[in-house]
């Protein structure tokens, strides 16, 4: 038995007391309304209307199911509606992974967003790598990460990817800073700073040999989590890195320079599994799109000539499976 369907009919016979005005608002014919309301009757072992007389009237019965039926049919509409914003991603917990060189101003813009979006969405962030969220993501204690392209990995569907330009990073003492864009090649006899291979093999190893048949073999990759302390290997001297102009904006002693022929472009995409994934996966995915999408170029030193406008970015790993 349909109780919930019972009692609707019965609540808009309650209040209109008249068998064949409640059935022109239900939208059904009388008769089936009235078989509804003796169902319910025979269900509860009560009369619930009054049908001796000209004018149907509630009986006892009736009465006190009135307020019951009202009160059980809007905890319904309120179970409805939050399992709706559940199943919008609106609500509940959503475990978001992020590279730790994530600028603060990126990871700001996201959380805004997201608040804005899904006010009830509870996110815990994690700084993770690339490889550890692919990790957790196969694992499922993850439901969401912002990961660097290529990635190898089964299972995991991914939004839409962004190509951010990267350029190199030296101290504003060095020569090659006075330049409007930097070869590769020029870098010949300086060591690379760059994240430790673990955190994204796939991308590392595609760098060092962008970075080779590019002219430039470093002699020494040194491995740089923090970018703090990529900072400070960089302005030791005998070191450049290869990074997007945000991360230039940390220290104000390292310059962003791009590279000419812009072989290098650091793809980044959400991901999430492509089973039983968490509803706001997807919303989480296009907004860090939009956010990555719309991050600035760091500005170049006064008396320095501008770099290109714009730039055909190459779009080095496909993505859509």
């Amino acid at each position: 038995m349909d109780l919930l369907r019972h009692l609707r009919h019965f609540v808009v016979v309650a209040h209109e007391l008249h068998f064949g005005r409640a059935a022109e608002l239900l939208g059904m014919a009388q008769p089936p309304l009235s078989q509804s309301i003796q169902r319910l009757e025979r269900e509860l072992t009560v009369e619930l209307f009054d049908r001796s007389r000209r004018q149907v009237r509630l009986t006892t019965a009736g009465e006190l199911l009135l307020g019951e039926a009202e009160e059980l049919l809007a905890g319904e509409g309120r179970l409805r509606s939050l399992m709706g914003q559940v199943r919008a991603g609106e609500l509940g917990v959503l475990r978001a992974g992020v590279p730790p060189e994530t600028p603060a101003v990126t990871l700001r813009a996201m959380l805004d967003g997201l608040t804005a979006r899904a006010p009830g969405l509870d996110v815990e962030l994690h700084e993770l790598t690339s490889s550890e969220q692919v990790r957790m993501l196969t694992e499922r204690t993850l439901d969401v990460g912002l990961v660097h392209h290529p990635v190898a990995a089964d299972g995991l569907r991914f939004g839409a990817p962004v190509d951010v330009p990267l350029g190199v990073l030296l101290p504003r003492t060095s020569p090659l800073a006075r330049d409007r864009e930097v070869a590769l090649a020029a870098l010949a006899g300086l060591d690379l700073v760059a994240a430790p291979r673990a955190t994204a093999p796939r991308w590392h190893d595609h760098l060092l040999d962008v970075c080779r048949r590019h002219g430039w073999r470093p002699a020494r990759v040194r491995p740089a989590r923090n970018p703090e302390f990529l900072f400070g290997l960089v302005l030791a001297g005998g070191a450049a890195a290869v990074e997007p102009a945000t991360v230039a904006r940390r220290e104000p002693r390292i310059a962003w320079r791009p590279i000419a022929g812009a072989p290098l472009a650091k793809r980044t995409s959400a991901a999430w599994p492509d089973r039983s994934a968490h509803p706001a996966a997807p919303m989480f995915g296009q907004l860090a799109a939009e956010v990555l999408a719309g991050a600035e170029p760091a500005p170049i030193a006064p008396g320095t000539p501008s770099a290109p406008a714009a730039r055909p970015w190459p779009v080095l790993f496909d993505t859509t499976g």
